[in-house]
């Protein structure tokens, strides 16, 4: 059974409105007998950035949340608030989910279980020798890792940042060896020798509409993966399909981090058919 057969949860990032994770969780919540609240703690509706993190993780404990999940563009600014960290977490460097228990905080990053599980459904046979992530944050951090632990050969990434570009690759090298990762500089050539594009910028979401990458760039031979979910045809998708790409979208990412987060809340395991289904009938 769930810790006391209740879980109050939150999700914070900012612009969040649209977000299915709250229906998610409640609707497995209810399919297993629980008390399950989920609520949206949206930095732009607040009118705050990261710099309330502190005062949001102080008010969280103090009104007994279960845990919180926490999105962009907070994912690497909590972790100096954190206890722990579990091993995905650290490695990633970067946290979506807080399990608050017994007077800790413990951070954990279900997004690189979550865009793995999805990318062997979606994309499971596809080229793997050179791929290319536009965006370093965190969630890119998890995708990266993900990626080469499906046996991408190489990983170019490209970022606003070129610093944090760097940074990561240079941590992916630690993790995956020598190479396996590098800081894009040539985007069209980096795209003409790649065999697969994955967008982990906020790019094409509702609020942020457009194309992480010029569509001129993009080929019918390669395979185009996405993690923005609202809306899940994203304008990179939609003209990907148009050539011909094999596609992914993000929605298998966000329910799969879902299932995750759930159990590290609730301690009961989660029906990830169930929440699929479910997921799959919001976006009908």
């Amino acid at each position: 059974m769930a810790r006391a057969n209740a879980v109050l949860a939150g999700l914070i990032g900012a612009g969040i409105q649209a977000s299915r994770t709250p229906a998610l969780h409640e609707h497995e919540g209810d399919a297993q007998g629980m008390r399950y609240l989920y609520r949206l703690i949206d930095l732009d509706q607040l009118h705050l950035d990261c710099n309330a993190l502190p005062d949001l993780l102080l008010a969280a404990e103090r009104m007994n949340y279960t845990g919180l999940n926490i999105t962009y563009p907070c994912k690497q600014a909590i972790i100096p608030l954190l206890d722990e960290l579990s091993p995905e977490a650290r490695g990633i460097g970067a946290v979506n989910t807080v399990v608050l228990k017994d007077g800790k905080r413990v951070g954990h990053n279900t997004d690189c279980l979550g865009f793995a599980e999805g990318f062997r459904r979606g994309l499971k046979d596809a080229a793997r020798g050179r791929v290319v992530q536009m965006g370093a944050g965190g969630a890119g951090a998890a995708v990266a890792h993900a990626l080469l632990s499906e046996g991408v050969r190489q990983l170019s990434i490209f970022d606003v940042d070129s610093e944090r570009a760097e940074s990561l690759a240079h941590n992916l090298n630690q993790h995956f060896g020598a190479g396996r990762a590098i800081a894009g500089r040539d985007l069209p050539s980096a795209m003409s020798l790649a065999d697969g594009l994955v967008n982990t910028t906020p790019m094409g979401m509702a609020k942020l509409p457009g194309m992480p990458v010029p569509v001129e760039l993009l080929r019918a031979d390669m395979w185009v993966a996405e993690i923005v979910y609202f809306p899940l045809e994203t304008e990179l998708l939609r003209n990907a399909r148009a050539l011909g790409c094999r596609t992914l979208d993000g929605g298998n990412m966000a329910v799969f981090q879902a299932v995750k987060a759930f159990e590290l809340f609730s301690d009961v395991a989660a029906d990830a058919q169930r929440m699929l289904a479910h997921f799959q009938s919001m976006n009908s």
